[in-house]
C-alpha cells in the first residue's frame, strides 16, 4: 500500500516516543502489503475497525489510535490522525 504520510507518524512519536516501535511496525505493515479489502485487512488487524468512512487502528495495546482513510481499489492509505486514546474517546477527529 502506498502510505500519505509517514510524517504524521513522525510528528506523533516525536511527542510520545513509546509509539514509535508500534508505529513503525505498523507502517512497515502497511506498506509491504497490498490489502483488496476492508476483510483481508482485518486477517492482518483483527482489531482495526470501521467508523464511518475511515479505518481505526489500535496501536501499543489499544493506547493509541490510527485514523485512516483506506481506498483499496487504488492501494492508498491516507492517515488521517494518530490520537492517544483519551483523545480518540474525546471524538474531536470525527468531520
Amino acid at each position: 500500500m502506498h502510505i500519505i504520510s509517514r510524517k504524521a507518524l513522525r510528528i506523533f512519536w516525536t511527542q510520545h516516543p513509546d509509539s514509535e516501535g508500534p508505529l513503525s511496525r505498523w507502517y512497515k505493515i502497511m506498506r509491504q502489503t497490498q490489502f483488496h479489502s476492508f476483510a483481508a485487512l482485518r486477517r492482518t488487524f483483527p482489531s482495526a475497525d470501521k467508523v464511518g468512512e475511515f479505518v481505526v487502528f489500535n496501536i501499543a495495546g489499544n493506547k493509541y489510535r490510527l485514523i485512516a482513510s483506506i481506498h483499496f481499489n487504488r492501494g492508498k492509505v491516507y492517515i488521517r490522525h494518530v490520537l492517544t486514546h483519551q483523545a480518540y474517546d474525546r471524538g474531536g477527529w470525527i468531520t
